[in-house]
C-alpha cells in the first residue's frame, strides 16, 4: 500500500524589533492546525470522494449503470485500471480521511482546553469515531479485506507523522466489520445530547449531536442488514437495538451543502460543468425502468429530450444513452439542473435508505417495528419529496400494482432492491452496494466490458508492486470467502454477498 500519510507544515514566526521583519510574516496560511481544522477537512474530504463523478476517482454511477458514458467509455466497460481508479479510491479514504482524523483526535486529546466541559471534547472523539467507522465500512465493502489493525501510526511524533506503516497486513472483512459494529456502538454511548461538540467546523450537522446519535443508529442499522445473510444472529442484534434510534425524516440526512465556486463548490458542478465536458448521460438501464413505472421523479432526475425532427412537433420524452457505448450527447437526455448547481448538498446517509433497510429487516423477522411494506412505502415517500415531488405523487405511484408492495413482481428482495437503487440515484456508492445485496434490478454488462459488473473493487495496483506479500495473502484470504472464489478480480464475491 502507498504510505498513508499526511503532511502538516508549521510556519513558524520569530519576533524581531524591526518593523521591516514583520512584512516577512505570512498571514494567509495558519501557524496553528488545530483537530477542528482537520476533522473539517476530513469531513469534506470524505463527502467529495463518495459524491464526485470523476472517472479517476469515483465510478460507482457507472457500475450502478445511473449514469454512461458519451466519447469515452472505457470506465462503463469496467476499465478499471487504466486511471488507477482503485488506487485513487484507497489513498484518498486512508490518507485524505482517516488520517486527518486519527491526527484530528490526537490534535484534541493533546491540547485539552481546561476550561471546556469534559463532555464536548468526549462528543468530539465520538463524532471522529463514528466517520472513522463509515470511512472503514466503505473500504471494506469496496476491496473487501484492507489494511485495519496496522493502517495508521497513531503516533503524533513529527518524524512519526511521514513514516506509518509502510507494508500494513490486510485484517479480513468480516472480522474488521465486526470489530467496527463494536466501535460504533462505543461512539454512540460517549454520545451526550446535551453537551456541545464541534459547533460550526461540523458542516455535517453544526456540532448538533442529537443528530449524531441518529447518524451512528442509521449506520449502525446499515452495516448490521449488510451482516443478515453471513452472520443473521449479530445482525438480528445490532439491528434490534439500533431501530429506535435511526433517521426519521429528511431533516436527519447526513449531507453537507456545498458553495457557490471551487474548491467548495459540489463536485458534480465541477466535474460536469466547470469542466466544460460532456461526459455523461443518464443510462437507458434507469431510464427506461423509471419510465415503464411512471415514476414522478424522472424530472428531477433527467431532463426532457425533443426527439422529433422537426422540434416540438410532438411530445418530449425521457431517453436514456445506451449504457457502455458511444452515446452523442446531443441525443438524450440529460442530468437534471438541479443535481448540477454547485451548491447541491452531497449525501452520504438518508432516510430513504434507512427505510428500505428497515423493510428489509422486517422481512428478515428482525423487530424493528412496522411492516416491510409500511418501511417499503415510507422509503419511496421519503426519496419522493426529498427530490421535490409531494405526498400525493408518491401515493399515486404507489397506487399502481408494478408498484405496491403486495402486487409488484417477484420476491422481497426484488421489490425492496429495484426501489432502493432507484432511490439511491445520486448516491452511486449506495446503489451499487444495493444492487450487489439484491441482485436486483438485474443488470448486465455491455457489449465488449472488460469483466461482468464489478462486484468488488480490485486492489490498488500499487499495493502489488510495493506490499506484494500482504496483497498476496489479501487475494487468497477473500477467495476463501467468496461464493465466486477468482482472488483479486472484480468478479469475486465479498464475504457478505452470498446471493
Amino acid at each position: 500500500m502507498k504510505k498513508i500519510l499526511m503532511i502538516i507544515s508549521v510556519f513558524m514566526v520569530f519576533a524581531s524589533c524591526s518593523k521591516l521583519e514583520d512584512l516577512n510574516q505570512n498571514t494567509k496560511d495558519p501557524s496553528v492546525v488545530t483537530g477542528e481544522t482537520l476533522f473539517t477537512g476530513a469531513q469534506k474530504n470524505l463527502f467529495d470522494q463518495m459524491v464526485s463523478t470523476n472517472v479517476n476517482n469515483n465510478v460507482f454511477r457507472l457500475f450502478a449503470q445511473y449514469w454512461t458514458e458519451t466519447t469515452y467509455y472505457d470506465e462503463a466497460k469496467y476499465n478499471l485500471t487504466n486511471r488507477s481508479i482503485p488506487d485513487n479510491h484507497w489513498d484518498r479514504l486512508y490518507l485524505k480521511v482517516l488520517k486527518n482524523l486519527d491526527q484530528a483526535s490526537k490534535f484534541l486529546k493533546e491540547n485539552v482546553n481546561p476550561l471546556e466541559d469534559p463532555a464536548i471534547l468526549k462528543n468530539k472523539l465520538a463524532i471522529i469515531e463514528a466517520l472513522n467507522v463509515y470511512t472503514y465500512s466503505v473500504l471494506v465493502e469496496s476491496f473487501g479485506d484492507v489494511p485495519y489493525s496496522g493502517a495508521i501510526n497513531t503516533s503524533l511524533n513529527s518524524q512519526a507523522l511521514n513514516i506509518d506503516i509502510p507494508l500494513p497486513k490486510y485484517d479480513k472483512g468480516l472480522d474488521i466489520y465486526v470489530d467496527l459494529i463494536t466501535r460504533i456502538n462505543l461512539s454512540i454511548s460517549n454520545m451526550d445530547a446535551a453537551a456541545e461538540s464541534f459547533g460550526t467546523a461540523d458542516n455535517m450537522y453544526g456540532g448538533d449531536v442529537a443528530s449524531w446519535i441518529k447518524f451512528a443508529n442509521s449506520l449502525k442499522l446499515r452495516m448490521g442488514m449488510l451482516l443478515s445473510d453471513v452472520n443473521p444472529t449479530l445482525a438480528k442484534t445490532t439491528v434490534e437495538a439500533a431501530a429506535p434510534n435511526v433517521f426519521s425524516s429528511n431533516a436527519d440526512n447526513a449531507r453537507i451543502v456545498y458553495l457557490s465556486s471551487s474548491p467548495n463548490a459540489n463536485p458534480i458542478y465541477v466535474d460536469l460543468v466547470s469542466s466544460g465536458r460532456h461526459d455523461f448521460v443518464p443510462a437507458n438501464t434507469i431510464v427506461d425502468a423509471m419510465n415503464g413505472l411512471n415514476d414522478p421523479r424522472r424530472p428531477f432526475f433527467f431532463t426532457l429530450k425533443d426527439t422529433s425532427t422537426v422540434p416540438g412537433t410532438y411530445p418530449a420524452v425521457y431517453i436514456g444513452g445506451t449504457y457502455g457505448i458511444y452515446n452523442r450527447y446531443s441525443k438524450f437526455s440529460h442530468v437534471a439542473g438541479a443535481i448540477q448547481d454547485p451548491t447541491f448538498e452531497g449525501t452520504i446517509l438518508d432516510y430513504a435508505e434507512v427505510e428500505f433497510l428497515l423493510a428489509e429487516a422486517a422481512e428478515n423477522s428482525f423487530a424493528v417495528g412496522g411492516t416491510a411494506e409500511s418501511h417499503y412505502n415510507a422509503g419511496i415517500t421519503a426519496s419522493i419529496t426529498y427530490w421535490g415531488g409531494t405526498v400525493t405523487d408518491a401515493n399515486t405511484y404507489l397506487a399502481q400494482a408494478s408498484v405496491a408492495y403486495t402486487t409488484a413482481t417477484g420476491t422481497f428482495k426484488q421489490k425492496i432492491g429495484t426501489q432502493k437503487w432507484i432511490a439511491m440515484y445520486n448516491r452511486g456508492f449506495e446503489g451499487w452496494q444495493s444492487w450487489r445485496k439484491f441482485d436486483f434490478p438485474v443488470l448486465v454488462a455491455p457489449p465488449g466490458a472488460f469483466s461482468d459488473v464489478p462486484v468488488r473493487y480490485t486492489f490498488p495496483i500499487a499495493e502489488q508492486t510495493l506490499n506484494g506479500v500482504n496483497f498476496t495473502a489479501a487475494a487468497a484470504s477473500i477467495n476463501l470467502q467468496s461464493i465466486t472464489p477468482n482472488g483479486d478480480a472484480v468478479s469475486t464475491k465479498l464475504f457478505w454477498d452470498k446471493y
